[in-house]
Order: C-alpha cells, then structure tokens, then sequence
C-alpha cells in the first residue's frame, strides 16, 4: 500500500516515536507499505518553526534529509494538486492539509492522520 503522513505523523515517526498509535507504526514500519511525506509538510515545518512554535522545532532541511535516508518517499506539488485542493469542501480551512487531502486523492495513495478534521474529508484518509 502507498501511505501519506500528515505533518505530525511525520514528525511523530521520527522524533517521539512513542506518540504514534500502534497502529500507525505498524503500518509506517511494514515493509510491503511505501510511506511518503509531502514538500508542504517541509513548508509546514519551515514557516511553524520560523514562528517560534515549539511543536515544530524542526529543521526542514535535514529533517528531509533523514526522511529520505529512511526510505521515505518525498512528493512534490504540482498543478493538480492546486486544482484538487481547490475544489475540496471546506471541512478544514489550514491550507497544509487541504493540500495532503488533495495530493492524497491525485497520487492514489491514502492520506494518514491523527486529526479527527482530516479525517471528516471524502477520500483515501485513515485516522490512525
């Protein structure tokens, strides 16, 4: 299966591991599974920390390099990706996750994520 994180799983797989469901690690460890981060996560990361929040205290730039030396797959933004998130309902106005939800959908892949919002759009989206 091809998986998406959302920014916190993200976050979560690799710095405190612990705060991951079970369920969300074992589907983030399987190795049948391609998991995927998105560049918007990395914009996400970039511009929260940039904002002093202390949940995102993260340095975008090695934060993706880790990611790729863990076998993550990245997924850049195009086009359709805009177009999607712009036709999305407005379950959930932050425009990081409404871009997830878009690229989830263009990409054939199933977006997860531990935001009960994110989860309340139509499409590939599991709450873990």
């Amino acid at each position: 299966m091809k998986y998406c994180l959302d920014t916190h799983l993200v976050i979560w797989a690799v710095f405190p591991p612990e705060r991951l469901s079970p369920t969300a690690a074992a589907m983030i460890q399987n190795p049948q599974n391609t998991i995927y981060f998105s560049v918007i996560t990395l914009w996400e990361i970039a511009i929260k920390t940039a904002l002093g929040r202390a949940d995102f205290n993260v340095d975008a730039r090695s934060f993706r390099k880790q990611l790729l030396e863990n076998d993550y797959s990245e997924i850049l933004i195009d086009s359709e990706h805009a177009f999607v998130a712009a036709g999305l309902p407005l379950v959930h106005k932050d425009p990081f996750d409404r871009m997830l939800v878009a690229q989830a959908k263009v990409e054939g892949m199933t977006l997860l994520t531990a935001d009960t919002t994110i989860a309340k759009y139509p499409g590939p989206i599991q709450k873990v």
